[in-house]
């Protein structure tokens, strides 16, 4: 494609794939896109792990890391204190979370022992852990590295700077874009309300020119589309409003490749773009997940208030770990629990396919609606 992006990193698509599965990174990343890995639940020793199997396996290809480093998270200018996190986790939480599994017949014993295995995920979201995470990242051949949640820390600014990597930030208003230019990043993520995981308000179809206006009024540096993309047509139409390409997570989640807990995959194949919910309780920020048991528990008027981040992960993340575990084992209570992070683009998300073949069919379908627009004018 005739794109200075492509030109930029060696690609032959300007699709950017986000992914926690390292097959999926290294296969996007052999099929001409660009595979980002997010690691921000990882141990540094996995961490590592992970990314020299992605140097041995995308063939010389460019990738990327995403980091979770956000602007506000208790405890940021304090010692990454292990014991006083855990203490601060209120025993109301606690017993709410236990009474979700009772009343899906799973025994909650033994979630206080799985929060301490879940430590490292406020660890790295604390300056010490990020600066670690960051340190195992530039030791390996990454061609970009991405900031969710706030401006990059200027440490990453650095260390891009010095290794040749492109730093980049996601987006969900204008206000945010601008700042991120100020900072000295190279490259704007403008991810809409549309999007799983952590998300905004704003509609990606409002916010993309939104975004590209702002940041062209003040600097070159591209802006990807992120948000509900699941197909070509999509990333056609978001590069038509001035994008340079798409920034893709959803769509990886249904792959073969992908180690999405089956049941969730049959469920995610399933549903509709109607089935997601945008909601606090799981990480203590806005989030996208898919509608389940677990989710609508959260609206009950007896639900406490989420925590704010990192507190409400060490109240989510060990019963819902242990929901995953039973779901694949044919739990019938777990499988009503079971949810995962995925964006509104769902439901146009229809059948599982290998990596390839969802990488070939935006390539198809991104020519298709370009040659549609074409007989307009023609």
């Amino acid at each position: 494609m005739n794109s200075k992006l492509c030109e930029r990193f060696g690609l032959d698509f300007p699709l950017f794939a986000f992914s926690h599965c390292r097959d999926v990174v290294a296969e996007v990343s052999r099929a001409g896109g660009m595979g980002v890995f997010g690691a921000a639940g990882m141990t540094a020793e996995r961490l590592e792990e992970e990314l020299a199997w992605i140097d041995t396996h995308v063939d010389g290809k460019p990738y990327g890391v995403d980091l979770l480093i956000p602007d506000k998270v208790l405890g940021k200018h304090e010692a990454f204190d292990a014991e006083r996190l855990l203490g601060a986790v209120p025993d109301a939480h606690k017993t709410f979370v236990a009474e979700i599994l009772k009343r899906h017949d799973i025994d909650p014993e033994g979630l206080d022992e799985m929060r301490r295995g879940t430590l490292h995920l406020g660890r790295n979201l604390h300056p010490s852990g990020a600066e670690d995470a960051m340190a195992i990242a530039f030791r390996h051949p990454i061609k970009l590295i991405a900031n969710a949640l706030g401006v990059p820390p200027p440490r990453m600014l650095e260390r891009g700077r010095e290794h040749g990597v492109a730093v980049a930030a996601l987006v969900g208003a204008r206000e945010h874009a601008v700042r991120q230019v100020a900072a000295g990043v190279d490259l704007i993520i403008a991810a809409g309300g549309e999007a799983g995981g952590h998300c905004g308000e704003v509609a990606t179809m409002v916010l993309v020119p939104e975004v590209v206006e702002a940041v062209e009024a003040i600097s070159d540096i591209p802006v990807l589309a992120a948000g509900g993309i699941v197909t070509g047509r999509q990333m056609a139409a978001a590069m038509a409003m001035g994008a340079a390409g798409a920034w893709t997570a959803s769509v990886w989640l249904t792959t073969h490749e992908a180690e999405t807990n089956p049941v969730v995959k049959e469920k995610m194949l399933a549903a509709s773009s109607r089935d997601t919910v945008r909601a606090t309780s799981r990480t203590g920020k806005p989030s996208r997940q898919l509608r389940s048991s677990w989710t609508a528990a959260w609206d009950l008027p007896d639900a406490p208030q989420p925590l704010p981040m990192p507190l409400q992960s060490l109240v989510s993340e060990p019963p819902l770990a242990k929901a995953d575990k039973l779901a694949q084992a044919g739990h019938a209570g777990a499988r009503e629990l079971a949810t995962y992070w995925v964006g509104q683009g769902v439901g146009l998300m229809h059948e599982a396919r290998t990596v390839r073949a969802v990488v070939q069919a935006f390539q198809e379908d991104f020519l298709a609606a370009y040659e549609r627009l074409g007989r307009f004018l023609a």
